[in-house]
This record gives C-alpha cells, sequence and structure tokens, in this order.
C-alpha cells in the first residue's frame, strides 16, 4: 500500500545547505550498490523532476526535464513508474515493449489531461518535458530516452597492462543541434522544408524547440490543436501537415558487466557544463558520499567560470535570473557493486520504496516520501490530475 509521509525535506530525503536553490541526498541503497542525488533550480519553477523506485528485484531511474513549464515533468513523475510496474506485472517481466507501452501511457494520459484542460489552461498544449528511464533488472540494464538528458556508464577497460576508466554514453541525444538528428527529422518530413530551421545559429524544429522527442508538446503533434480558438489566442500558430515531435523512446539493452563501476543519469544542465569524460572522472576520483553534489557543483563552477562571476555569487542568484546563467540541473549517480555483493546484505525489504526530489526546492520545504510495496497503486496514482 502507499504511504505517504510529510516531514522536513532535510530529515526525509536529503539536505539543503550553502546554496539555497540546491537539495542533495548524499547516499541511500539500492539492490545493485548505492545511489545518490543532487538538484539545483534555475527556473521560477522547478521543471527537473527526477525519482529512484528501489527493490530487491529491480532499480528504476527517472530524470524529466520540463519545458514551457513545470506540468509535463511533474505529471511523468508521477504516472510513469506505475505504468511501468503495471505493463511488468501483466507481462512477467521488463523488456523493451513493456517500456515503450509505459512511455506511451503516459503520453496518452497526459494528452487527456491537456484536452480536459485546455478551457482554463490553453498554454498547457506548449508544455513538454524530455524523459529518461533506467531499469536494472536481473543484471540487465534498459536505458529509454525521450529528449537530450543523458545516461553515462563509467567502466574499466584494459589498454595493454594497464587498466583506466572511460565513459560510455548509453542515450541518444533527441536534439536538432546534432546533425544526425536533424538528417532523420528532415527525413521523416521530406514535404516540410521548414520542418527544421536555424534560428540565429541555433537548429530548432519549427523555430521553437530543439528535442526531437518528448512527453507533451502536444501543439506539435496534433494539428487540431493549432486550429483551436483558445489555444490561438495564446499565440502559438503554427500550421503542421502532421505530428512533428514523436514519444517513441529510444532504448538501449545491456548484461551488465564486472567492469561496469557506475552510471550517470543527468538533464542536460548537467552536461551543457560538463563532458562525459570529465563527469565520469569526477566520479572515479572522489567519495561516494555525496558525489552527485560534487557533480552540480562542477557544473555551476563552469557555468560561473562562463559567465566571468565567482562561483560563490552564482549561488546567490535568486531562481528565474539564475535561469540566465544556467538551467535547473539533476543528477543521480548509481554505483554498481552486484558483482562484489557488497550491497544486497544491506538491502533490506523495508528499503522498497520510491525517493522523489523536491517539486520545487526554494518554496517548498515540506516533500512527500513515497513508502511503495511491490504493487504500486496505479488507480491512485494514474488520476487524471495535475494535484
Amino acid at each position: 500500500m502507499l504511504r505517504s509521509c510529510y516531514r522536513p525535506i532535510e530529515r526525509c530525503l536529503g539536505r539543503r545547505n550553502g546554496d539555497g536553490l540546491l537539495w542533495h541526498m548524499d547516499l541511500k541503497p539500492h539492490a545493485s550498490g548505492d545511489f545518490s542525488i543532487a538538484v539545483v533550480q534555475a527556473n521560477s519553477s522547478l521543471e527537473d523532476q527526477s525519482q529512484v523506485f528501489t527493490s530487491p528485484s529491480a532499480t528504476y531511474v527517472g530524470v524529466y526535464d520540463g519545458h514551457g513549464g513545470p506540468e509535463a515533468s511533474r505529471f511523468v513523475n508521477r504516472h510513469l513508474f506505475p505504468f511501468l510496474h503495471k505493463f511488468v506485472t501483466e507481462h512477467g517481466g521488463l523488456s523493451a515493449d513493456v517500456i515503450k507501452k509505459a512511455f506511451s501511457a503516459t503520453e496518452e494520459e497526459f494528452l487527456h489531461l491537456v484536452k480536459q484542460s485546455l478551457p482554463v489552461q490553453p498554454n498547457i498544449a506548449s508544455v513538454g518535458s524530455c524523459c529518461l528511464v533506467g531499469a536494472i533488472s536481473h543484471d540487465a540494464l534498459y536505458v529509454a530516452n525521450l529528449g537530450d538528458s543523458r545516461a553515462v556508464l563509467g567502466r574499466t577497460v584494459s589498454q595493454g597492462q594497464k587498466r583506466k576508466v572511460v565513459a560510455e554514453r548509453l542515450s541518444k541525444d533527441h536534439n536538432v543541434a546534432c546533425e544526425e538528428v536533424r538528417k532523420e527529422v528532415k527525413a521523416l518530413h521530406p514535404d516540410d522544408s521548414t520542418v527544421v530551421i536555424n534560428c540565429q545559429g541555433v537548429w530548432r524544429i519549427k523555430g521553437i524547440i530543439q528535442v526531437s522527442r518528448s512527453i507533451g508538446d502536444v501543439y506539435l503533434k496534433k494539428p487540431e490543436f493549432n486550429r483551436d480558438p483558445l489555444f490561438r489566442q495564446f499565440g502559438h500558430l503554427i500550421p503542421l501537415k502532421g505530428p512533428v515531435l514523436t514519444a517513441e523512446p529510444s532504448i538501449l539493452i545491456r548484461k551488465l558487466r564486472p567492469d561496469d563501476l557506475f552510471l550517470i543519469f543527468a538533464s542536460d544542465g548537467l552536461w551543457e557544463q560538463l563532458s562525459d569524460e570529465e563527469a565520469v572522472e569526477i566520479v572515479l576520483k572522489n567519495p561516494r558520499a555525496g558525489i552527485a553534489k560534487r557533480l552540480v557543483g562542477a557544473a555551476l563552477q563552469e557555468a560561473a567560470k562562463k559567465k566571468e562571476i565567482r562561483y560563490n555569487d552564482i549561488r546567490k542568484i535568486e531562481k528565474g535570473t539564475r535561469r540566465h546563467f544556467h538551467d535547473d540541473i539533476t543528477v543521480i549517480v548509481m554505483y554498481l557493486d552486484h558483482q562484489k555483493g557488497s550491497t544486497n546484505g544491506r538491502f533490506k525489504q523495508s528499503s522498497i520504496g520510491c525517493t522523489t526530489a523536491p517539486v520545487d526546492i526554494f518554496s517548498n520545504t515540506d516533500e512527500t516520501i513515497e513508502e511503495i510495496d511491490d504493487t504500486f497503486p496505479l488507480a491512485k496514482r494514474t488520476q487524471r490530475s495535475l494535484n
């Protein structure tokens, strides 16, 4: 049964210190190791959402980077894992098809919400979210992605008689800044010469959005919304012959190996500042406790350097204004100790649950911590509401 407790974030989930817009959780066990989470807010409303579900048999990781508002990422945060669990149960295990069904069901549920909400909130048709999900089950790793959040693996390789740790990207960035993605989008729309436009040096689909896959962004997927008088009053007049975005995830399936050390799941706010190799190097060379916070700190230092201001000064900038210096940043680091068996002894049945980062860091000092058994209460969790 789902149980919720309301306590201060610092006691239940994580801590806020130094930077008032930074929240972090140093270390917590999962079935294959430990994990750490950190989030720093830049937008007026935090558009990044994230969660980790842990049980003895499976671990799910979700990073959802919203755009146009927080509604879509918050919706995904409440609905995707329950759908994933529902289809895993119905199909007898995890698979690429199960993950696709969960993404599709979440997309359809959000579309239903948009249709219901349009009369009072027409701009919700232009809200969307990137969606990065990792799942570990029976030593198999699944990475599903929409948008430009990214999963990177740190693993050891042999070089002669020496061994070194390298970064291996496990997800594909669905961003038209990449030439390969631009070609993919153009090939899907051969009759639309304006499907991808370069606007002041930045490639965008229809001159609006850089990512080619998402949950939401209904007005770029359903032409009828652009003809709706309510939505037209909002100001987005984009003539479409058909959908220019999709909610079909790219999926990687990989057997975990003894040389796989850790996984980094992060929104593009991190990858705008750090390369895959830099992030892996930081995780490799620093203690586990607080490692996600350390990655966020490194990204903030890089952002400060680019803007030619001091790191301590960037930490004092208020949300909203801070978006001019960096994006919302979410980082989840998952250590992989399953081959060594170091964590399984510490992972108890009572550890089953879903850890969810704060909905909004600065203004929300109380947060829900969900304790979940092997069955998500889907009827409650898939209510057609943002509340």
